[in-house]
């Protein structure tokens, strides 16, 4: 199996790439951080092929793909990891350039991967696109505006890709974490680590592994099932009622 992750050098894509490769499976690892990606290099080895990338720059994305070596090329696995947010501000006085940093990561970003790898998926009747959503795609909270609305999109994009894709065995999941643990909230939050911190004190929220091993089995389902949607929370998250406000 080959198997390419955006967004490899921390959180939920260093841990997917780790798994996949404990597994047997080649994988194409991606990210900006030069840094980081040598780190994982080094402790991955040769099965292990990563790629500076931003998924934002469109004509990059193309080249990557087009690019790969004849033994990582045929590519069995797609996983849509990188995205981001930040800011929680109301609607009202968020940061536009956060909402386009979103937009460009999480909605075009995805886009551009996946229509890069699918060609080659449908050629040769055979492949899974792996897209990470969010609860908040579905359940909306004060603060996720824009980044809610990038997670929908994911989730009704993976919904219209098997639409498009039925005849082929090309399959399509989306997953839905919900409260993670990772470096999100340090980033959602400008860098600052006490704050994101605040957001678990109290808590024992997903890890990058619960996700990571909900990807692998996703992924390794018989090759007629094909999982949807997955939604995930750590049993400490849940479902408020509706707010109301009430006149003073």
């Amino acid at each position: 199996m080959i198997v390419f992750v955006t967004g490899v050098t921390s959180g939920f894509g260093a841990a997917i790439t780790r798994r996949f490769i404990a597994a047997g499976a080649k994988v194409v690892g991606s990210g900006r951080r030069a840094d980081r990606l040598a780190v994982l290099q080094a402790e991955l080895g040769g099965n292990l092929l990563t790629r500076t990338l931003d998924v934002r720059d469109r004509a990059a994305v193309e080249r990557c793909v087009a690019e790969l070596p004849p033994e990582f090329a045929e590519v069995d696995v797609l996983i849509n990891n990188a995205g981001l947010a930040r800011g929680l501000e109301p609607a009202q006085r968020a940061d536009l350039d956060d909402w386009e940093a979103m937009v460009d990561t999480n909605i075009k970003g995805l886009m551009y991967c996946t229509r890069a790898f699918l060609p080659g998926m449908v050629a040769r009747d055979h492949g899974h696109i792996v897209n990470l959503g969010s609860v908040a795609g579905e359940f909306p909270y004060p603060g996720g505006n824009a980044y809610g609305g990038t997670k929908a999109f994911v989730r009704q994009f993976s919904l219209n890709l098997r639409a498009d894709l039925l005849g082929s065995k090309v399959r399509v999941t989306n997953i839905e974490p919900g409260m993670a643990e990772t470096e999100f909230s340090v980033v959602r939050f400008g860098g600052d680590a006490a704050r994101a911190g605040s957001v678990y004190a109290g808590t024992q929220p997903l890890s990058a592994e619960d996700i990571a091993e909900t990807v692998e089995w996703v992924v390794s389902r018989p090759a007629h099932v094909n999982v949807n949607t997955m939604s995930i929370m750590p049993v400490c998250q849940a479902f408020s009622p509706f707010a109301v406000k009430r006149q003073d």
